[in-house]
């Protein structure tokens, strides 16, 4: 099953590839600036109940803020 979530819906672990971003075009910027974008594979390091989820985007260690994360879309693999 394909699912496409939101960044923050995947556990530490599981990875993702993004299809959208369910944003403007600062945030779009501003994520393509760090390395997330379209066809990108993402994996969760880490994900608490408050504060940024900790993800891997290539070699590249990144924290993403909760509403930021909220507006990636990813398709799970």
């Amino acid at each position: 099953m394909n699912m496409v979530v939101p960044l923050i819906g995947l556990e530490p672990g599981e990875r993702g590839v993004v299809v959208n971003i369910a944003g403007g075009s600062g945030l779009r910027s501003r994520l393509y600036a760090m390395g997330i974008a379209p066809g990108v594979i993402i994996r969760v390091l880490e994900k608490h109940q408050f504060g940024p989820v900790v993800v891997e985007a290539g070699t590249t260690r990144l924290a993403v803020g909760r509403g930021m994360a909220g507006k990636v879309l990813v398709r799970k693999v």
